[in-house]
């Protein structure tokens, strides 16, 4: 793993994001397939979609508050 993977899930982390955000995040930056269509949330699907893209620029719709 390079280090922007570890220092963008401590932020998203410390950030208090939903945690469903994370691990799709982590899922698409990986590039693991997707959760089967009953697991998918939206966070999830917006995690995966911004790992895919190696950006966080829907982390803050999912920050819990």
């Amino acid at each position: 793993m390079d280090s922007v993977y570890y220092e963008t899930v401590d932020t998203l982390e410390k950030m208090g994001v939903d945690p469903d955000y994370v691990q799709g995040w982590v899922g698409g930056y990986l590039g693991n397939p997707e959760r089967e269509e009953q697991r998918v949330s939206p966070a999830y699907s917006a995690g995966y979609e911004d790992g895919q893209n190696h950006n966080t620029d829907s982390a803050s719709d999912f920050k819990k508050s």
